[in-house]
């Protein structure tokens, strides 16, 4: 007997099968980077933070059953020698289009400071925008507001959209923004209108993703921050069903040249299945250091413990791991929950 599926169901088929086949596969790439990374953790050596990271990550993306292409990596050929853009890993049957942040936070990984991630979305072919390496304006908020504010707006409206939203006022709100000297009038302005303000250092993906996740105590992400951390946010905002907007920023005539080549249009808000467009979406983010969010990796003798989030758009599912790595032959541990 001929089963007959309609192209609907048949392409929810394809898509959730590509899901399960790599999420977990994805989640172990970021437990590796963020195991190697974490070897260097407050030694004060970012270069050799970024280093490890970026080689196991590398490593561990050749053995899954992928045919990828970074779209988003740590630079162009003549910048990186390894995850850069347009570098061919894995040799198996998924042709993916790949986005990674090795390490989200090198300095702060290299002080032992809060915060430090590994991170890489995976999307089907043209799922995920190849940025432009420059900076981005960024509005990212959580899931009751999402359609509802708009870059354009002034700071206020938009706060007062985003409370009303969530059931409060804007004297309840968190909003983070990068404690930049560029930032100084938009932190003023969030502030007089009563909102309170949540200064990082570093790291605004995972303050994109502090935001998605109700319970942390973290309502927005404001201000400009780089534009390849902008597309890794988008994968994990689709996921989380919450929205990113975002707008390039050329800050001189090369960059409007390459713009230009790139198709980018400086004018233009782009939003969340703009910058990820892809119908399948694997997104995964393992703590190095601690954070409000993950835990950091955590060494006992003879091996460690990592903490992940890891997702899957058609599949629905959002998976925190708690892991523990057992890395020295006869190496045993007490397991505490």
């Amino acid at each position: 007997m001929t089963v007959k599926r309609k192209q609907g169901a048949e392409s929810r088929v394809d898509t959730n099968h590509f899901e399960h086949a790599l999420v977990l596969e994805t989640a172990r790439v970021t437990e590796g980077a963020a195991l190697a990374a974490s070897r260097w953790m407050g030694m004060g050596d970012k270069n050799a933070v970024d280093g490890a990271g970026t080689e196991a990550m590398r490593e561990l993306l050749n053995s899954l059953d992928i045919r990828g292409t970074v779209v988003i990596g740590e630079g162009e050929m003549d910048e990186a020698p390894m995850l850069y853009i347009g570098e061919k890993v894995g040799q198996g049957q998924y042709e993916v289009d790949i986005a990674v942040d090795p390490v989200e936070g090198t300095s702060v990984t290299a002080k032992g400071l809060p915060n430090g991630l590994a991170v890489i979305a995976l999307s089907e072919r043209g799922g995920l925008m190849h940025a432009p390496d420059c900076y981005m304006d960024k509005l990212v908020v959580p899931p009751p507001a999402a359609g509802k504010v708009n870059l354009d707006w002034p700071v206020e409206a938009n706060l007062n959209v985003l409370a009303q939203s969530l059931e409060r006022d804007v004297d309840d709100l968190m909003i983070t923004i990068l404690d930049r000297e560029r930032h100084a009038d938009l932190i003023r302005r969030v502030r007089a209108a009563g909102a309170r303000v949540k200064l990082i250092g570093d790291g605004d993906v995972v303050a994109s993703l502090q935001v998605g996740v109700r319970g942390t105590g973290v309502h927005a992400l404001m201000g400009s921050g780089g534009a390849p951390e902008g597309v890794l946010s988008a994968a994990a905002m689709k996921c989380l069903g919450a929205e990113i907007q975002g707008r390039f920023i050329a800050e001189d005539d090369a960059m409007r040249e390459r713009f230009k080549a790139m198709g980018v249009d400086e004018n233009r808000v782009y939003k969340t299945n703009d910058l990820a467009p892809g119908k399948q979406m694997v997104f995964s983010a393992t703590g190095i250091t601690y954070g409000e969010l993950l835990s950091g990796v955590r060494r006992f003798g003879g091996g460690a413990r990592t903490h992940t989030l890891v997702m899957g758009y058609a599949t629905r599912v959002v998976r925190f791991i708690d892991t523990v790595h057992l890395e020295d032959d006869g190496a045993r541990v007490t397991i505490r929950i």
